[in-house]
């Protein structure tokens, strides 16, 4: 199940980027963040009360939550993006996070399905995202479904220098899936 986030989901969201922080420091992911930086509780708490923070429920439990909105970062302007689309028909997907410990079992995937979905609703036939040029498995994952590497650009990424974004596309064939 889908849905917005709220404010007593914050803790498990915060909870999601600790395991991640904790895979990158131990060398099982690459995700470039920095535990007390990005992501955060902040970030989370942010999200939520701007309302584009959503969870992905499986029997009561969060396993993977992002943002989704229409806003495009700054270095998106840097990028070179295949269709020149008008930004009220732009839907981007941030910081898409899943529980290491859910690892493997598609919830990433139909995070991503409902993101396309959500974007048909809001009238977005053209989707963005970025990840690190080091995120090898969102890299594959966002390939597998479609998205197309269209540019590299370096960013300060939330208060974190020489980060390389590696940005992503997908258009939806004429309001379809």
């Amino acid at each position: 199940m889908f849905r917005k986030a709220k404010e007593r989901d914050v803790d498990r969201i915060t909870e999601i980027y600790e395991e991640i922080h904790t895979e990158n420091e131990a060398g099982n992911m690459t995700t470039d963040w920095i535990r007390g930086i990005y992501p955060s509780r902040e970030t989370a708490l942010l999200a939520v009360c701007r309302g584009d923070m959503f969870v992905e429920e499986e029997e009561g439990r969060i396993v993977a939550a992002a943002r989704i909105n229409q806003e495009q970062v700054a270095e998106y302007a840097n990028a070179n993006w295949e269709y020149d689309a008008p930004d009220d028909q732009v839907m981007v997907l941030h910081t898409l996070v899943v529980s290491p410990k859910e690892k493997g079992q598609g919830y990433g995937t139909r995070f991503v399905a409902y993101y396309e979905a959500y974007a048909l609703e809001h009238g977005c036939l053209y989707l963005r995202m970025d990840t690190s040029v080091h995120n090898q498995g969102a890299r594959k994952l966002y390939q597998k479904l479609g998205y197309k590497e269209v540019s590299v650009v370096e960013s300060e990424f939330n208060g974190i220098s020489g980060i390389r974004l590696v940005c992503l596309e997908k258009k939806l064939a004429g309001g379809e899936l």
